[in-house]
C-alpha cells in the first residue's frame, strides 16, 4: 500500500478460523474503501493464519499481526493493532462479529462534520440460533448529537464497548488499553471519556454482536463465561479501576453514576440467569459480590429499577435464598414477590417495611382486577401422558382477599380444569404476606383436543383466577429452574413439558413425528397449489366473469368499515338505521379476522374469501368507509355508498404521501376506485372544499352530517356505563382520552405516542386516568407499572364509546378532533413534531396552532398544567371551539344515518318519524360565554 488509508480496522482474534472470515469480509465490503484491516492474532493454534494469508493473496489491504504467546486477553492485540495502525482514525472488530456496511464510512464523515474525539454508534446484537436482532440500550443512541463531554451526560457510561466506535488515532495512543485483565473494555471506556473533550453519537446501527447459541459453546466470548466466578472478579476488579480513574481525573461527582452502570448492567448479567445456578453457586457469588456493593454510597442504589435493588439488598443482607426468589421477577413473566407489605401508600417487597425493598413504582398493588398479579410456583412430575402439578399460589397485594367469591382455574391451551386452592397450612387464610394456597392438579395431555392432527405449537399453561362478575386474571407457572424437561408421544406428536427461560415458567411444546414431518412440505405445496389455483389473479378473474353473467340481487347489500376493521364507523350506524326500519335487504359484513363485538344478526364474511367474492359481485349495494378492494370493478347495477372515515387538518387522496408521488400505477388505480362510487357522505362543507377535489370525486354528494357522529348528539349512558365497566375505570376517576394519529414515515413504531404517560401517571393518577386508543396501523405496549392509570383502547371496537366516556380529548393531528368536537368537551394537542409533521411528515392543509380549539402543547409539563386548569382553558378557548364546530360540525344534528338511508336506499324509506334536530351541546362555561347558534351550510 502507498497511500495513507483512511481508517484502520484492527480485528483481534484468537483460535477463531472459522468465524474470522465473515469479520475481515465485512470490513472489505466497506463503502468506505480507503480502509486498511489490521488482524492482530494473539498467538493463535487454530489455521487462522492460513485464512488470513488467503486474505492477503487477494486483497493488499489485510495487515497481519502475529503474537507469539497468548496474552490470555484482549488488551494486547488491540494496543498491537493501534501501534501498527497506519490511519489517522481506527475502529476495533472482534473476529466473531461484524461491521455494517456504511459504519466505516457513516462515522468517519461524522467525526470529520462534529471535530469530536470519537464517535459512537448503535449496536445491534444477532443471535444465532434464531436470527433475530435487539438493539443495545437504543435509547442512549435515539438522538444524533455531540456531547461536550461525558459529564453532560453520563447515562452514556452504559456505552462501555471499543468496538462500535471510530477513534481519532492519536487519543487511542495516549489511552491504552490495559494488558492484564479481562473486561479491559470497562477501564478504557473510563479513562477514554476522561480524555475525551467532545464525542459524537450516531442512532444507525454500525456493530453487529454475534450472541453464541448456547453457554456450553467453547467459542463463546469472555463476557458471556457468566458461570466462572473468576468471570465475576473481573468485573468487580474493572468496576473498582474505574472508579478510581475518575476521581484521579476530577470527575469523583461522576463516579455514583459509573457505579449505576455497574448495577444496570454487569450486576444484572449475572442476575439474569441465577435462578437456573445451583445454591453453592449462588452463595459464593454473594460472598463475591457483596463487598463491592457494600463499597457503594445508598445513594447509588435509589434510582435504579426497584427489582434490581431488591436484589442488591438480599446480596448485602447475605439472604441468597431470597435474592433467589427475587432473580425470578426480573425476565420472562416478571413475577411479584411472595408476599408484600404496605405501609404509609408505600409498598414493599417482603413481610417488613424496608425502604431498599421499595416497590411502589412498579404500581402492582393499583392495578385493575383483570391486569393484577399473583404468583404461581409449581411442582411438576410426569407419567405416561398424565402431567401432575402441586400450585402454591402467593397472594401478595390482596386481591383475592378483596375478592369474595373467586374461582380458580389451570388452563392448558384451550382446555380449562377447575381447581379448589385451599390456605397453606398456618397461612391464616391467604392473606397478602402469608403462606398463600396449595392446589393440586392432573392433566391427560392425550385427552385434550389441540387441533387437527400434524399440528406444531408450544404453549404456557396459567392459572385463572376468575371474579364472580367474570373477570379474569391469569399468571403463568413458575417451575423449579434445575428440574428435568420430560416428554411422551401422543398421535404421532412428541410432547414435551419443560421450564422456558430464566425465569423458568412452564411451557408445554408439541412437535410432529414419524410420517407427520412431511406434513409442512406437503402444506407447502398445497399451499402452492392454492396460490395458483386460488390466488388473487384468479379471483380477480373469476369476479369478473361472474359480473359479466350474473345481474345483481336487489336485496341483497355488502357492508366494510375501514378494510375490514370490524363493525363500526359510519357504516355501522347506516345498518343499524336499516335494521331499526326492517328494511328488505340482507346486509352482510366484510371483516378481515373475528371480532367479538358483531350482533348476533350480522352476517360476516372473510375478506377477499371466495364467498367475499361471490357476494361482492351479487350485492346490489356497496356501503363502506374506505375502499372495496381496489382492482375490483363495480358490478353494472351495483350502487356504491362511500361514506370515509373522518375528516380533519390532514392531507388526503392524491395529496396524502403515498399518492402526491408521480407514480401512474398507484394514482391510477385509486383514480379507478374513486370513480366506482355513486354517492358520498360529506359531513361538512370543509370536507367538501377539501376531500372532493383531492381525490378527485365528481358524483353525487349526500349533506346530512356523518352517521357516526349521531351518538355523539344524543348520548348513549349504556355505551358510557359499558366502557367504563370493560376497561375497569373507578367511577370517580375523570377520563383522559388519548388519540395520537400514526406517523407515515414510522408507522407500527409506537413513536405516535408522544406523551411522558409515566409523568402523567405520577401527577394526575389519583384524579385521572388515561385511554390510549393508537391507531389500528400503531404498534404500542402500555409498560406493566402504567396500566393503573393507562388503559390501552386500541383494540376496543367502537371510538364512539371511548368518546362518550371521556371528560377531554388528548390528540395531535387526527381527524378524532373532529368528531369529539360534536360533544363540545375539552380538547388539547400535543404538537411537539408540528413542524416536521406539517412540512416533511404528512402535510395538512390548516394551521393547526391557529384553529386549534384547546391549547397546542410541546411538552409533558405543559399537558399536566393544562389539565390541572381545564375548566379555565375551556372557557379561554371558547370563541375558537364554536368556529371549530361551525368549521366542521355545523351538519351534526343527530339524524344523519335516517337521512343518509332515505337518499341512497329507496327500498328503505323511514317508516317511523325523523327525529328532530338536537340541540347544540357545548361546555356549560362555554354556554356562559357565547350563545352563538351553530351555522349549516346554504343549500
Amino acid at each position: 500500500m502507498i497511500n495513507i488509508p483512511e481508517c484502520s480496522v484492527v480485528v483481534i482474534t484468537y483460535n477463531d478460523a472459522a468465524r474470522l472470515a465473515r469479520a475481515v469480509r465485512s470490513v472489505l465490503r466497506q463503502s468506505l474503501r480507503d480502509i486498511e484491516v489490521i488482524i492482530a492474532d494473539d498467538a493463535s493454534t487454530d489455521g487462522t493464519e492460513k485464512v488470513v494469508r488467503e486474505f492477503q493473496r487477494k486483497d493488499p489491504r489485510v495487515r497481519y499481526l502475529r503474537g507469539e504467546v497468548n496474552s490470555g486477553g484482549c488488551g494486547v492485540p488491540r494496543n498491537r493493532g493501534v501501534a501498527a495502525a497506519r490511519a489517522p482514525y481506527v475502529m476495533f472488530l472482534d473476529s466473531d462479529d461484524e461491521l455494517t456496511r456504511h459504519a466505516c464510512k457513516s462515522m468517519l464523515l461524522e467525526i470529520e462534520r462534529t471535530g469530536a474525539d470519537f464517535v459512537t454508534g448503535q449496536i445491534s446484537r444477532l443471535y444465532e440460533r434464531t436470527g433475530k436482532t435487539a438493539r443495545y440500550y437504543p435509547a442512549l443512541f435515539a438522538r444524533r448529537r455531540t456531547v461536550e463531554g461525558i459529564a453532560r451526560e453520563p447515562e452514556m457510561f452504559l456505552d462501555s464497548f471499543s468496538t462500535n466506535k471510530l477513534y481519532r488515532a492519536e487519543l487511542l495512543r495516549r489511552v491504552p488499553f490495559r494488558e492484564d485483565m479481562h473486561y479491559e473494555d470497562h477501564v478504557f471506556s473510563t479513562a477514554l471519556y476522561c480524555a475525551a473533550r467532545r464525542f459524537a453519537v450516531v442512532p444507525w446501527v454500525v456493530y453487529l454482536w454475534h450472541r453464541a447459541s448456547a453457554e456450553g459453546d467453547e467459542r463463546l466470548s469472555i463476557s458471556l463465561c457468566l458461570t466462572d466466578m473468576a468471570n465475576v472478579r473481573s468485573r468487580i476488579r474493572a468496576a473498582r479501576l474505574s472508579d478510581d480513574i475518575l476521581r484521579d481525573n476530577g470527575l469523583g461527582d461522576l463516579v455514583h453514576e459509573r457505579q449505576r452502570r455497574f448495577i444496570r448492567q454487569d450486576l444484572r448479567v449475572y442476575l439474569n440467569p441465577l435462578p437456573s445456578r445451583d445454591p453453592a453457586w449462588i452463595e459464593e457469588f454473594v460472598s463475591v459480590i457483596r463487598p463491592y456493593l457494600a463499597e457503594l454510597d445508598p445513594v447509588v442504589f435509589e434510582t435504579v429499577d426497584p427489582l434490581l435493588r431488591v436484589c442488591c439488598s438480599f446480596i448485602l443482607d447475605n439472604r441468597p435464598d431470597e435474592l433467589l426468589v427475587a432473580a425470578r421477577s426480573l425476565n420472562g413473566p416478571k413475577a411479584p414477590p411472595r408476599a408484600a407489605v404496605r405501609e404509609g401508600g408505600r409498598t414493599y417487597w417482603g413481610t417488613v417495611a424496608d425502604e431498599r425493598r421499595d416497590i411502589t413504582s412498579l404500581r402492582m398493588a393499583e392495578l385493575p382486577y383483570t391486569a393484577s398479579r399473583l404468583r404461581h410456583e409449581a411442582v411438576v412430575t410426569g407419567e405416561g401422558t398424565l402431567v401432575r402439578l402441586e400450585i402454591t399460589t402467593y397472594d401478595p397485594f390482596g386481591v383475592l382477599t378483596a375478592t369474595p367469591g373467586w374461582t380458580a382455574f389451570l388452563r392448558f391451551r384451550n382446555h380449562r380444569v377447575r381447581l379448589e386452592p385451599r390456605p397453606r397450612e398456618g397461612s391464616g387464610g391467604g392473606n397478602a404476606g402469608d403462606g398463600g394456597y396449595l392446589s393440586e392438579a392432573t392433566i391427560d395431555l392425550a385427552a385434550i383436543r389441540h387441533g387437527r392432527l400434524g399440528f406444531e405449537s408450544r404453549y404456557d399453561p396459567v392459572v385463572e383466577i376468575v371474579n364472580p362478575e367474570g373477570r379474569v386474571t391469569s399468571d403463568r407457572l413458575l417451575v423449579d429452574p434445575s428440574s428435568k424437561p420430560f416428554g411422551m408421544t401422543i398421535l404421532c406428536h412428541e410432547v414435551i413439558v419443560k421450564p422456558e427461560g430464566n425465569a423458568a415458567f412452564l411451557r408445554v411444546l408439541w412437535r410432529r413425528q414419524g410420517v407427520l414431518r412431511q406434513l409442512p412440505r406437503l402444506k407447502r405445496a398445497a399451499t402452492g397449489l392454492l396460490r395458483r389455483v386460488g390466488g388473487p389473479e384468479v379471483k380477480l378473474r373469476v369476479y369478473k366473469g361472474l359480473i359479466s353473467v350474473l345481474p345483481p340481487r336487489a336485496d341483497l347489500a355488502l357492508f366494510e368499515s375501514d378494510v375490514g376493521a370490524g363493525y363500526t364507523g359510519n357504516p355501522r350506524y347506516i345498518y343499524e338505521e336499516l335494521r331499526r326500519r326492517n328494511a328488505p335487504l340482507k346486509v352482510v359484513w366484510s371483516i378481515a379476522e373475528a371480532r367479538g363485538n358483531l350482533p348476533s344478526d350480522v352476517r360476516p364474511v372473510r375478506r377477499m374469501s371466495w364467498r367475499h367474492i361471490w357476494t361482492m359481485a351479487r350485492a346490489a349495494y356497496w356501503v363502506d368507509s374506505h375502499g372495496m378492494p381496489l382492482a375490483y370493478p363495480k358490478p353494472p347495477g351495483t350502487r356504491y355508498l362511500q361514506t370515509w372515515h373522518g375528516q380533519g387538518i390532514k392531507s388526503v387522496g392524491f395529496d396524502a404521501p403515498d399518492l402526491r408521488a408521480d407514480f401512474d400505477g398507484p394514482r391510477a388505480t385509486w383514480r379507478a376506485a374513486v370513480e366506482r362510487w355513486d354517492a358520498l357522505v360529506s359531513p361538512s362543507a370543509e370536507f367538501e372544499r377539501v376531500f372532493v377535489p383531492s381525490n378527485g370525486y365528481r358524483g353525487r354528494l349526500l349533506r346530512h352530517g356523518s352517521p357516526r357522529c349521531d351518538v355523539l348528539v344524543h348520548g348513549d349512558q349504556e355505551a358510557v356505563r359499558r366502557a367504563r365497566e370493560e376497561l375497569e375505570i373507578p367511577h370517580w376517576s375523570r377520563v383522559l382520552l388519548y388519540a395520537p394519529t400514526y406517523r407515515d414515515r414510522a408507522k407500527g413504531s409506537g413513536q405516535s405516542v408522544r406523551a411522558d404517560l409515566a409523568a402523567m401517571a405520577d401527577a394526575l393518577s389519583g384524579d385521572w386516568t388515561v385511554i390510549l386508543r393508537t391507531h389500528p396501523v400503531e404498534r404500542f405496549e402500555v409498560p406493566e407499572h402504567l396500566r393503573h392509570f393507562v388503559r390501552h383502547a386500541g383494540s376496543y371496537p367502537e371510538v364512539n364509546d371511548l368518546i362518550l366516556l371521556s371528560d377531554a380529548l388528548l390528540t395531535d393531528y387526527s381527524s378524532l378532533m373532529c368528531d369529539y368536537a360534536v360533544t363540545g368537551r375539552p380538547m388539547l394537542f400535543l404538537i411537539d413534531d408540528w413542524d416536521e409533521y406539517r412540512r416533511v411528515e404528512r402535510g395538512v392543509y390548516h394551521d393547526l396552532p391557529a384553529i386549534a380549539p384547546g391549547p397546542c402543547l410541546t411538552t409533558t409539563e405543559e399537558l399536566i398544567e393544562a389539565l390541572r386548569d381545564l375548566d379555565g382553558l375551556s372557557a379561554s378557548f371558547a370563541s375558537r371551539y364554536i368556529a371549530f364546530r361551525r368549521t366542521w360540525c355545523a351538519d351534526e344534528k343527530g339524524h344523519a344515518s335516517a337521512r343518509v338511508v332515505d337518499a341512497f336506499f329507496p327500498a328503505a324509506h323511514a317508516q317511523a318519524p325523523r327525529p328532530a334536530d338536537a340541540p347544540e351541546r357545548l361546555p356549560a362555561r362555554v354556554r356562559q360565554l357565547s350563545r352563538l347558534p351553530l351555522l349549516g351550510r346554504p343549500r
